[in-house]
């Protein structure tokens, strides 16, 4: 699969084949991809919590109401900034670099054969101190991305749209 093809097959899926287990190699290259995301000044602000518990994925439901899809979920791979990592003209991009991670992430996901979900953490900043302390973490929980084999097939709910586009020649 190409870049191209990955971008177009990668859909936010919220049913899993359950029991399914992705291998460490899978989770690593996942990561890897994630990390190799461009950021402001090359700072890299972020670190990742890889959740394969189930009690621990249970206690993130509760806390997100928006993860549900983790009871089907291989994991789940939350995504946090760390945003003391930049300083100076850097500074305040850390969303931004996390997102291009999560992302990078997403992408790899499809190629591999997965399904993913990102869902969003911060700003909601009650629903990102919950995770903190649930995950024992002091950087930002910014998304949970779940992660699985995908036991659906949406429709592409993305697409070309020529009146958002400027052009200036």
């Amino acid at each position: 699969m190409n870049t191209s093809e990955a971008i177009r097959a990668r859909r936010s899926i919220r049913k899993y084949e359950k029991g399914i287990v992705v291998p460490k190699e899978h989770i690593q290259q996942l990561l890897e991809a994630a990390m190799m995301a461009p950021s402001a000044c090359n700072c890299r602000p972020w670190e990742f919590v890889v959740v394969q518990k189930q009690e621990m994925l249970e206690q993130i439901m509760e806390i997100h109401p928006y993860t549900r899809m983790l009871a089907t979920a291989s994991l789940a791979i939350v995504v946090c900034g760390r945003p003391d990592l930049q300083e100076g003209i850097c500074d305040g991009f850390w969303p931004q670099d996390c997102g291009a991670a999560i992302e990078n992430l997403l992408l790899q996901a499809a190629e591999l054969g997965y399904g993913t979900c990102w869902c969003g953490c911060y700003p909601a900043m009650k629903r990102a101190e919950a995770l903190q302390k649930v995950l024992d973490v002091t950087s930002i929980p910014l998304a949970v991305v779940a992660v699985g084999k995908a036991a659906e097939s949406p429709q592409a709910r993305g697409f070309y749209d020529p009146s958002r586009v400027k052009w200036i020649p």
